[in-house]
């Protein structure tokens, strides 16, 4: 679905009836533009989204549930279900993350960012606001999912909800900048696609959302220490460790033999996403 607004739009930021935009107005228009038009989007593609909320939900139930009569609790700290809560909220957020990489390729061949590139704003601030608009939508679905937290066991409390809504506001963010950093440098869909069948199913797995890192062959941690899936997984799981008693799980990232704290963890996905947003900003700009 592709929907055009214009950047004077009534109701956007800074419109005033009569007077002429200043350059920042111009740019708060733009960013407000395309974060609607991703709203717009999920509002209007609610099969899809159901989809794409299905996926995560059946591996948590069946998977979740069949393997939580085989695996002891003891050998986790928590219950299978438990455990494997975070990596599914991952899951979630990733996708539609993923996917405004895809559009912005599929814009480019369709014509569309051509005619986004004439509007009278910087390259920059188009980029923003497809990586604010992607990550609005991801967190939101995320936020579906996280309504799903007693069905594993976790209870409703308020700060936990907040601590798990922020960690996958920042997850949904370092996803959807590195995206964009692949997608500006790919000009073919097949391409795009292909790249994220290699690369995502490993970085699935030494993500540390479905058993624990540990449990893999000791070469495997230098490439999990890369992952930033597996720093989100781990936000996620140390925000619950937080909040639920004898809520611990085993098996999550370390340097040298340590658990890294919480906010390094943030950090660290903060300065990832940052970084790709910048680096993909350099390359729009030479964008033909």
């Amino acid at each position: 679905m592709t929907t055009t607004l214009p950047l004077d739009a009534p109701g956007t930021p800074g419109a005033m009836a009569g007077d002429r935009p200043t350059r920042l107005q111009r740019e708060l228009r733009a960013i407000h533009a395309l974060i609607y038009r991703d709203l717009l989007r999920l509002a209007c593609q609610r099969a899809h989204t159901t989809l794409m909320l299905l996926h995560p939900v059946l591996y948590l139930v069946i998977l979740g549930g069949g393997l939580a009569a085989l695996i002891p609790s003891s050998s986790l700290g928590v219950g299978y279900q438990t455990y494997l809560f975070p990596g599914m909220l991952m899951m979630t957020v990733q996708t539609p993350a993923i996917l405004v990489g895809i559009r912005l390729i599929t814009d480019r061949q369709s014509g569309y960012l051509r005619e986004l590139l004439m509007a009278p704003v910087s390259r920059s601030t188009l980029l923003l606001g497809s990586c604010a608009g992607g990550t609005l939508v991801a967190t939101a679905q995320g936020a579906v999912l996280l309504s799903l937290a007693g069905v594993v066991g976790l209870p409703y409390d308020p700060l936990l909800l907040a601590l798990l809504l922020a960690g996958m506001i920042l997850i949904s963010f370092t996803i959807t900048a590195l995206a964009l950093t692949l997608a500006v440098s790919l000009r073919r869909p097949e391409a795009f696609h292909t790249l994220l069948g290699v690369v995502m199913m490993p970085l699935l797995f030494l993500s540390g959302g479905f058993f624990p890192l540990q449990s893999l062959p000791g070469w495997t941690h230098v490439l999990a220490a890369a992952n930033p899936l597996a720093y989100g997984v781990d936000l996620l799981r140390g925000s619950i460790a937080l909040q639920v008693p004898n809520g611990t799980a085993v098996g999550g990232l370390e340097w040298a033999g340590r658990q890294l704290p919480l906010p390094l963890e943030a950090a660290l996905l903060l300065i990832a996403g940052i970084g790709a947003l910048m680096w993909a900003g350099h390359r729009f700009k030479r964008l033909e």
